[in-house]
């Protein structure tokens, strides 16, 4: 159950020795250090070392934490007072959306410079300046790197190998419909490769994939137990594994995603000099290389940091400097919960039945092939249509609108009904052969 939690042991004890050992003589901020609020959902590997670092560098304040997860964070924030929390610092992009909208923060009272918010085609700061970015989890592949050599299989670099034949029965996809980072792992490709291709290339990677949805196991867990060899995932969850002995690696695609994770001041901070000094820690070059420590691994916002990091450390603003990270957010947003229907009604659904037309159309001959292989490619919808700000409503609003489910279940059997005819069609042809 989150809590808030009284000051850490840790900070007590060293509070009380140092005091005792300068007795009279203790400086003034010694004695009246004020207390800074932070509600955050890190976790403690995470906190603890912003913690000592940032009371060495601003001795005259104390760092109060409470912690609470993305969906409480919002109702704490919303009672009187915002609970007395001086900054909120955690990844939950629509949390700081909603909390701007509601007039919840106050402008940014420091400076970005060195701070580029964005990287490729992904903004990652608040255009109005009420929260910045404070560092990025990224997109990609884990992968058992003992499985892959076991099975004689490369470790993917991009997309596109995700596809080859060889990876069929060796690869891991979260479902979009119910794995809450999956629908933009599904419109990476979609937006890099384009809407046609990208469909295509999906049809070639989901069959050779098993899904894995809510309830389920992690991929995390499914890749490290040696059940599968490449999972598509976020990079912390695969972190996390890895500081607890997991034998994966994570690989960032060419065409990969970012999630920014923000830090903003409260409207109602009651110590608004401390919350500015805590915000100017996290964003500063000394805040930002602690990400970089082995058991956080996170991706800094500040590209300067990446200079004195190791050559294998991925830095995705050289990436995106490359071409890489084409992936555009702000147009992701809108578009998710459509995309990730269509995604299901086609792919998730049908995956066996999709499945065995692949495999049967890949010991086909050319011909076949020229006449099949559109039949399955095919997108399931024009890319206007899940970029119609009607049906991005209905997806948006179905849970409570009775008429906006209608209308997005009725896309839904829509979509599931052209795709089964092209399977249908493709089924005739190969049973022909």
């Amino acid at each position: 159950m989150a809590h808030r939690l009284q000051p850490a042991r840790r900070a007590f004890i060293r509070q009380a020795g140092a005091l005792a050992a300068a007795g009279a003589a203790a400086p003034l901020w010694a004695v009246t250090r004020r207390d800074v609020v932070v509600l955050t959902a890190y976790p403690d590997a995470v906190v603890s070392r912003f913690e000592a670092a940032f009371e060495r560098a601003w001795p005259q304040y104390r760092l109060r934490v409470v912690w609470r997860m993305p969906h409480d964070a919002l109702p704490y924030l919303r009672q009187a007072g915002q609970g007395g929390v001086d900054v909120y610092w955690s990844a939950s992009p629509r949390t700081y959306a909603q909390l701007k909208a509601e007039k919840a923060l106050r402008k940014l009272p420091v400076s970005l410079d060195g701070l580029p918010g964005r990287i490729g085609g992904s903004v990652i700061d608040d255009p109005d300046g009420y929260f910045a970015a404070s560092e990025v989890a990224g997109y990609g592949f884990a992968v058992n790197p003992a499985y892959l050599v076991r099975h004689g299989l490369p470790v993917p670099a991009d997309w596109s190998d995700l596809a080859q034949p060889a990876f069929a029965g060796h690869l891991l996809v979260p479902d979009p419909v119910e794995v809450g980072f999956a629908p933009v792992l599904v419109d990476i490709p979609l937006q890099a490769y384009g809407w046609d291709n990208g469909w295509a290339l999906w049809s070639a990677i989901v069959a050779n994939a098993r899904f894995v949805g809510r309830g389920g196991t992690f991929v995390s867990d499914e890749i490290g137990g040696g059940r599968s060899g490449v999972g598509l995932s976020i990079d912390f969850f695969v972190a996390a594994a890895i500081a607890n002995g997991a034998p994966l690696e994570f690989v960032y695609p060419r065409q990969g995603g970012v999630n920014p994770a923000h830090v903003a001041v409260t409207a109602g901070s009651p110590n608004p000099a401390g919350a500015r000094a805590f915000v100017e820690f996290v964003l500063s070059e000394g805040g930002q290389r602690i990400l970089t420590h082995p058991d956080i691994r996170k991706l800094p916002v500040r590209p300067s940091v990446y200079a004195g990091l190791s050559a294998g450390y991925h830095n995705p603003f050289a990436v995106a400097g490359q071409g890489g990270y084409r992936y555009d957010n702000g147009r992701g947003k809108g578009r998710a919960a459509p995309v990730a229907a269509a995604f299901g009604q086609v792919f998730v659904q049908p995956r066996d039945r999709l499945a065995g037309l692949w495999q049967r159309l890949r010991a086909a001959d050319s011909a076949t092939w020229s006449q099949v292989w559109p039949l399955l490619a095919a997108p399931p919808c024009p890319e206007a249509e899940v970029e119609d700000p009607a049906v991005q409503h209905a997806f948006f609003a179905r849970r409570d609108d009775p008429a906006a489910e209608a209308r997005a279940r009725a896309l839904e059997v829509a979509w599931a009904a052209r795709a089964e005819a092209r399977y249908a069609r493709a089924d005739a042809l190969l049973g022909a052969v």
